[in-house]
C-alpha cells in the first residue's frame, strides 16, 4: 500500500501541531497527557518563585507551580496554583511552605503533611507558610555584632579622647617622671635581689645547719612520739580527775567564807567587839603612848641613876 505524500504532510502537521499545543501548554505549567490534581495557596510574598517551580514532599517532586496572581484588582496577597501530579494524600492540616532550595536563591514550595485525618480535596486551599530568605537570617544573626561593633567604636572613641586628655603636656611630663620612678624601683629591686642573693651564698652553711636542727628535732618528736602520748593521756587523766573535784561545793565554801568576813569586816567598822573598840576608841592608842613614854623616862633615869633604883648590901 502507496501512502501518498499529501497523507504524510498532514500527518506530520498534525503532531507538530500536537507538539506545539503540549509545548506551550508546558512551558505555561500545564501537562495534558498528565492526571493533575489542582490545589491553591495564598501568600503575601513570593519573592523567587517562578512558574514551573517544584513542589516537593519530603524531597521528592511530586508537582509544579502552575500561575501566580493577585486574589483580587488592588489587592496584596498573591494566589498560586500548584499541581500535583503524582497520587499522594494529603492532610487537611498540611502546610505549603515557600523555601530556598539552593544557595543561588531558587524557590520551590515544600507540602509539610500534617496529622489530620481528613484529607484536602482537589481545588481546597492549603495553609500557606514562607521560609526565612538568607539575607533576612543573615540580617537577623548578624545585628547584635553590628550593635556590639557600634558599641566597640564608641568605647573606642571614648578611649581616644581620654588618650588625648591623658597625653597633653603637663601629663607628658608627668608621665615621663612616672617612668623615671619606675625606673629607679626596678633598679632598686634588682640590686635588692642581688643583695639577697649575696647574703644568700654567704648564709650557706648556716641556712644548712638550721635545716640540719630542724631535721633533728622533727626526729627528735618522732622518737618520742611515745612520750608525748603519755603526756597526753596524764592530760587527759588531770583533767578528769579535775572534773570530778566537787568545784561547786568548795566555791560555795569560799562564798560562805568571804561573806563572813565581811561580816566581820563590817563590825569592825561599826566599833562592836574588842578589835571594834580598839580600832575605832582611841584612847587605848594614846595610853598605850603615854606608858610608852613614861618607860622611856623611867629607863633613862634608870640608866643615870642605877643607885637609885638598884641597892647592895655586903654582908
Amino acid at each position: 500500500m502507496k501512502i501518498s505524500k499529501e497523507f504524510i504532510i498532514g500527518f506530520v502537521v498534525m503532531v507538530a501541531l500536537i507538539l506545539f499545543y503540549w509545548g506551550f501548554n508546558f512551558l505555561k505549567g500545564k501537562d495534558i497527557f498528565s492526571h493533575e490534581q489542582v490545589y491553591y495557596s495564598v501568600y503575601q510574598d513570593v519573592s523567587g518563585l517562578e512558574k514551573s517551580n517544584p513542589v516537593l514532599v519530603n524531597g521528592l517532586t511530586i508537582g509544579r507551580v502552575r500561575s501566580m496572581n493577585f486574589t483580587s484588582p488592588g489587592a496584596t496577597e498573591i494566589i498560586v496554583e500548584i499541581i500535583i501530579d503524582t497520587q499522594i494524600d494529603i492532610p487537611a492540616n498540611s502546610i505549603s511552605r515557600i523555601y530556598s532550595s539552593s544557595i543561588l536563591g531558587s524557590k520551590a514550595i515544600e507540602i509539610k503533611l500534617g496529622n489530620s485525618n481528613e484529607l484536602v480535596q482537589p481545588g481546597d486551599t492549603l495553609t500557606s507558610q514562607v521560609e526565612e530568605s538568607i539575607k533576612d537570617v543573615v540580617s537577623r544573626e548578624l545585628q547584635p555584632l553590628k550593635l556590639k561593633a557600634e558599641n566597640l567604636m564608641n568605647s573606642i572613641d571614648s578611649v581616644m579622647t581620654m588618650l588625648e586628655s591623658l597625653f597633653n603636656q603637663t601629663n607628658r611630663g608627668n608621665l615621663g617622671k612616672s617612668v623615671e620612678h619606675i625606673a629607679n624601683s626596678f633598679e632598686n629591686l634588682e640590686n635588692t635581689t642581688a643583695t639577697l642573693d649575696t647574703l644568700m651564698k654567704d648564709q650557706k652553711n648556716r641556712i644548712a645547719q638550721i635545716l640540719e636542727n630542724i631535721e633533728s628535732t622533727s626526729l627528735s618528736l618522732t622518737a618520742n612520739q611515745d612520750n608525748f602520748s603519755n603526756i597526753m593521756s596524764n592530760l587527759s587523766n588531770l583533767s578528769d580527775t579535775l572534773a570530778k573535784v566537787r568545784v561547786a561545793e568548795t566555791l560555795a565554801s569560799a562564798n560562805r567564807a568571804m561573806n563572813e568576813f565581811s561580816e566581820i569586816a563590817a563590825r569592825i567598822n561599826r566599833g562592836e567587839g574588842s578589835l571594834g573598840m580598839l580600832v575605832k576608841d582611841d584612847s587605848l592608842y594614846i595610853h598605850l603612848q603615854k606608858s610608852a613614854r613614861d618607860l622611856d623616862l623611867l629607863l633613862e633615869d634608870i640608866r643615870k641613876n642605877p643607885k637609885k633604883y638598884v641597892k647592895v648590901s655586903v654582908f
